[in-house]
């Protein structure tokens, strides 16, 4: 029977959706299991906690760059690295899945390069926002602030799709408010850090960055700007 008119039921994921997913959790499984034992040797088990010191986020690390000028390429690499270190096993899975879900439909209407431009400089603003906002002394950790640049991609193709058949754009957003009820609602019951800030950080940089980077983004700025 030919399949050249076959349709797969589902559509295969894009191969950098699944590029990213392998390398968040190729490193987090490396960390699991050098703890406890079953690769690496004995100095697996602080391999998680060499990677938390030497490859987060640091407030404290970013402030004194600024205050001296100096800028290591070990500690800006922290920018781009933070989001493959997670804090456990649980926090990989479900940047993982979230990865999964947005990344597919980012890249299938951006294109696998732009959703990848997308993640990593998602995570940078969600980092310069933790930092120039916030005096935290704590670390960046995990996905999520990338993941919420993922987020506001989404929604801003929601945004655009709710503009041009002439409805309240405001719905587009209905996702972004209620996760970020949600991590409210959690930190009020169980206690928790002030990293929403940088996935909200992280949100505005991929809802931006979609002006330029959605398909014909450039183009219609260009013709806005010739017509103004």
């Amino acid at each position: 029977m030919s399949s050249e008119h076959y349709t797969p039921a589902v559509n295969p994921l894009p191969p950098v959706v699944v590029a990213l997913v392998l390398f968040i959790m190729g490193i987090e499984l490396a960390f699991t299991l050098g703890a406890r034992g079953l690769v690496g040797g004995p100095s697996a088990v602080g391999w998680r906690l060499d990677a938390l010191q030497s490859y987060t986020f640091s407030p404290d690390i970013f402030h004194w760059m600024i205050e001296n000028g100096r800028w290591p390429f070990e500690h800006v690499i922290r920018f781009v690295t933070y989001p493959f270190v997670s804090g456990s096993f649980t926090q990989a899975v479900f940047v993982s899945v979230f990865v999964l879900a947005m990344g597919k439909m980012v890249a299938e209407v951006f294109g696998g390069f732009q959703m990848l431009i997308i993640f990593v400089l998602s995570g940078i603003g969600g980092a310069l926002v933790y930092g120039l906002l916030l005096n935290p002394a704590y670390p960046l950790v995990g996905g999520f602030p990338p993941v919420y640049g993922l987020i506001g991609a989404f929604t801003w193709l929601l945004w655009r799709k709710l503009s041009l058949v002439g409805e309240n754009q405001s719905r587009a957003f209905s996702l972004i408010a209620v996760l970020l009820g949600i991590q409210l609602v959690f930190g009020l019951l169980f206690g928790g850090t002030s990293d929403w800030v940088a996935d909200l950080g992280g949100f505005a940089t991929g809802f931006g960055l979609s002006f330029f980077l959605a398909p014909g983004g450039w183009a219609r700025i260009v013709g806005r700007i010739r017509r103004d």
